[in-house]
């Protein structure tokens, strides 16, 4: 399989969303910055241990920030503690204590159902802002506008995230930047692009051109390197496979980008340490290189 043109859009090319970043009030702060890029992980990558040992790997593997999802495990002391959303405050404070133990910052949760009713929504912000999030990230594109006036009030960013393309469900359509830029045209500045370059390869794209569709509107990147351009392609470490994650750091860094880039490793879950080690490292490196 190789990859497959894919349109840019006229309005791709304009800068309606250009003003994206800089109306984001609730920025990451410098201090977790590396070589130009807040990088760090998704707890997905970690999915086989609890929100605690995730955040003791990430920081392990040099990350500076994470990414949480839905009902992990908090701990194994408390393997029965779930941690998302519904969690209680008490549990909450015993993450925080962990993100604060190991210097990381908690910027993003998802991928989440954001409700299509005002008081579900709302306890997925709440949430956000109690854990100092930066962005949540979503495929909920029928509750934009029961979310979208907590994005404004909560000052929290939403990112609609991309999987593959799925051959027997024509209906589903994230997986295509153009219709990810439908949706987020004219709406606040704030909603945009969670930018998951390894489901883009599956579905035969090239992510480079994806994240120029989105210019001004990529809010936050699962950034991955893929083996072969396939459905079934995997993980591998930054610079070994197809994604070109040079030119995507580039575009990104172009675009003036100052979301997280999380690592979401998925190959060999359970021995996957080295391999994330290397792409935050290759990240990093990169930064460096081009004296950022």
């Amino acid at each position: 399989m190789k990859f497959r043109n894919i349109a840019v859009t006229a309005i791709a090319l304009t800068t309606i969303g250009a003003t994206a970043y800089s109306k984001a009030d609730n920025p990451i702060p410098q201090e977790y910055m590396q070589n130009g890029y807040f990088v760090g992980c998704q707890a997905w990558t970690w999915n086989k241990f609890t929100v605690f040992e995730a955040i003791e790997k990430t920081a392990q593997a040099g990350g500076k920030v994470i990414e949480f999802f839905p009902g992990q495990k908090l701990s194994p002391a408390e393997p029965t503690v779930s941690f998302d959303h519904n969690a209680s405050a008490e549990t909450l404070d015993k993450v925080k204590a962990k993100l604060a133990e190991f210097h990381l910052k908690a910027v993003n949760y998802g991928v989440v159902g954001i409700p299509n009713d005002a008081a579900g929504a709302r306890k997925i912000f709440e949430f956000a802002k109690t854990m100092g999030l930066r962005a949540v990230t979503t495929e909920s594109v029928e509750s934009i506008n029961t979310f979208e006036p907590l994005v404004k009030e909560f000052d929290i960013m939403v990112g609609f995230h991309d999987h593959p393309k799925q051959a027997n469900n024509p209906n589903y359509k994230m997986w295509d930047p153009n219709y990810v830029l439908s949706v987020v045209k004219g709406r606040d500045a704030r909603i945009g692009s969670c930018a998951d370059t390894g489901h883009w390869v599956r579905s035969g794209l090239k992510p480079v051109d994806c994240i120029r569709i989105l210019k001004g509107h990529i809010i936050s990147s699962h950034l991955k390197d893929l083996n072969e351009v396939s459905p079934g392609a995997h993980d591998v470490p930054f610079g070994q496979g197809v994604s070109d994650v040079p030119a995507i750091l580039e575009e990104l860094t172009k675009q003036g980008f100052k979301g997280n880039i999380s690592v979401e490793y998925e190959h060999e879950m359970d021995k996957s340490m080295p391999m994330v080690a290397q792409c935050i490292g290759y990240v990093r490196g990169y930064g460096q290189a081009k004296g950022r």
